[in-house]
């Protein structure tokens, strides 16, 4: 896939990388979404290595976005939108250090969006406690396998689609109907 040469790439993790990957797949300006895993010790490892919470890799998305029709700021307000920035190494029933909330940067202006949104957010005590989310520099990234991909589109109907993701893409387009894209 080809993208504009100003393209950004920007790295998530806000749980169950299903339900994130669903709802910014709908974002404009997001030109590719893809599920994967960051910041771990082992070379490309798999679903079943991640979730035995033994590599330290993040479940993640990494996004692709056109800075010229979406910010970084905007993209992380949606991102603190849809998932509980306050929980370490949990988001509802996903436990273990595969969930914990993390934004993984490639450029310096990334890092300091994420830094000033999230003490914006603490100072405006936005959540009862305070956000947890950790910002480092993207590392060791590896595309999830194949059938993690588009997965809340493929199975909008399978049970944990309806319970956890549906209701997050509900909360962005809802909150942020300036940003959903045009079918």
């Amino acid at each position: 896939m080809q993208f504009p040469l100003h393209a950004e790439t920007l790295v998530l993790g806000g749980g169950c990388f299903w339900c994130t990957e669903a709802v910014f797949v709908q974002v404009k300006g997001v030109l590719d979404v893809e599920s994967g895993y960051c910041n771990g010790q082992a070379l490309n490892p798999t679903y079943e290595q991640v979730c035995s919470g033994m590599t330290g890799h993040n479940e993640v998305v990494k996004l692709v976005y056109d800075p010229q029709v979406i910010s970084t700021r905007v993209l992380l307000e949606i991102f603190f939108v849809i998932h509980d920035p306050t929980t370490l190494n949990r988001q509802g029933n996903d436990r273990g250090t595969q969930y914990r909330s993390g934004i993984y940067f490639t450029t310096q202006a990334q890092a300091e969006a994420a830094k000033t949104i999230i003490a914006e957010i603490d100072a405006d005590d936005v959540f009862d406690s305070s956000v947890v989310t950790e910002v480092l520099p993207l590392q060791n990234y590896s595309a999830a396998e194949d059938y993690h991909q588009d997965f809340f589109e493929r199975n909008p109907t399978q049970g944990y689609c309806l319970a956890v993701a549906a209701p997050k893409v509900w909360k962005f387009k809802k909150t942020f109907s300036e940003w959903v894209r045009a079918k």
